[in-house]
């Protein structure tokens, strides 16, 4: 079984709660954007990258699954008011964690993408929002491809020089995280 401190299906987000373990494994529902600015605030999630994972996913989850009706979607304004209700909503997910860079930086390429599909000809509503969803999809599976190439990496990495890759032993690794 592999944890996973993210579990993420196109309109659910589920998180491992940090605050539970290592005694309990705990996954906390995230329906919303307050959920992930609760959740990040309140340090259930951890890890730079984690961080702005969940909130940029929130804010899809929401998009995915709001229930207003789709009136008017081929009109520009509305794929400008949506830019706006999304930048407003990144704005406000920042708060959560003012100093978290990867948060504060991955709001700003969420609201670029968000900016250009919006003053591109033909846009919609629904094309902003899409956009949105896919690129806050698209950096949980990039974090997911980088993390299994630094694992793949460092455990060659150690195996190649720790004198013990010919003869079979065991190899223990004691791993430290001083970031928070």
């Amino acid at each position: 079984m592999v944890l996973q401190a993210i579990i993420y299906v196109r309109g659910t987000l589920q998180i491992l709660d940090q605050l539970e373990l290592p005694h309990k494994e705990v996954y906390q529902t995230i329906s919303n954007v307050e959920d992930a600015w609760n959740a990040i605030r309140e340090m259930r999630v951890r890890g730079a990258p984690a961080i702005a994972i969940v909130a940029a996913l929130a804010l899809a989850i929401e998009l995915t699954n709001r229930q207003e009706p789709e009136s008017d979607d081929g009109v520009p304004e509305e794929a400008r008011r949506a830019t706006d209700v999304i930048v407003e909503k990144l704005e406000y997910l920042v708060t959560s964690r003012p100093t978290a860079v990867n948060l504060a930086d991955a709001a700003k390429k969420l609201e670029n993408i968000v900016r250009s599909t919006s003053n591109s000809p033909g846009s919609t509503k629904s094309s902003v929002e899409e956009a949105y969803i896919t690129a806050a999809e698209l950096m949980l599976i990039d974090d997911v491809l980088d993390n299994k190439n630094i694992g793949r990496h460092g455990a060659s990495w150690i195996l190649d020089n720790s004198g013990k890759a010919s003869s079979g032993e065991k190899i223990s690794v004691l791993t430290h995280c001083n970031t928070g």
